[in-house]
């Protein structure tokens, strides 16, 4: 991959972005290697709606990659815009938005120049699935803590940092289950719940909920809990100043 003087600078592992591109054409597909996002996708969008009302709201989705999420809320009501640094994923993106009739504004963009460019824009920031994947994830959440205005929301979701989270994540779910292609999580990356809340508390942030998101392997299915110990979404307020 050719990497740009401003990409090769930005906070993205060039790795993470070509592992991402050879699976772009499978971002809708069901039954493909994002089926998990799938099935997840309910959720995240319950959970967000519930703290933050997603009807009318400007909303930014933080490594949207093919639009999953960000389409969900923007058929929700809200005026959604996609950011992505890969971009193969963003085509995947806009040319499903053509054929669903969704809109969404998708934008190629590091999260630290827009929160430049653009800070406390944002009603609702959502960065799902996405801190685990960069080298500093520090850096996104003061990124995502600038873009919202006071009193709004920002919502992540990653995983946890411990044996548990290792077995079920790693050797579960992509080498046991096949849920997730081999190599798709780096172990050394997952952050635990303790450590979000503080980088969140460090930039202005109010943790508000903390919910584990687990796979019933009898039912097949995802289903949100009070066991953060793998996968956890977490809901933040922007302390007003």
């Amino acid at each position: 991959m050719t990497m740009t003087p401003e990409l090769s600078q930005a906070n993205v592992d060039p790795a993470e972005l070509a592992k991402f591109a050879e699976l772009a054409h499978k971002w809708w597909d069901k039954d493909s290697e994002f089926k998990p996002l799938h099935d997840i996708n309910p959720l995240r969008l319950g959970f967000i709606d519930r703290h933050a009302g997603l009807a009318g709201k400007v909303v930014l989705d933080v490594g949207c990659g093919g639009g999953i999420l960000a389409e969900a809320m923007a058929q929700s009501g809200a005026t959604v815009t996609g950011l992505d640094l890969a971009e193969k994923s963003l085509q995947v993106a806009r040319l499903h938005g053509l054929e669903s009739g969704v809109k969404v504004e998708y934008r190629c963009q590091a999260v630290e120049e827009l929160a430049q460019a653009m800070p406390a824009a944002f009603d609702v920031v959502t960065c799902m699935e996405m801190l685990e994947h960069v080298p500093e994830p520090a850096s996104v959440v003061a990124a995502v803590s600038r873009l919202v205005k006071p009193g709004g929301w920002v919502f992540f979701s990653t995983i946890s940092r411990n044996p548990k989270a290792y077995v079920q994540a790693v050797l579960g779910a992509e080498y046991l289950l096949g849920l997730l292609p081999r190599g798709t999580h780096e172990y050394s990356r997952f952050i635990k719940p303790s450590e979000l809340a503080r980088m969140a508390r460090g930039n202005g942030l109010d943790a508000v909920e903390l919910k584990g998101m687990s796979y019933d392997l009898i039912a097949k299915s995802f289903h949100l809990n009070d066991d953060a110990s793998v996968n956890y979404l977490l809901a933040c307020r922007k302390i007003a100043a």
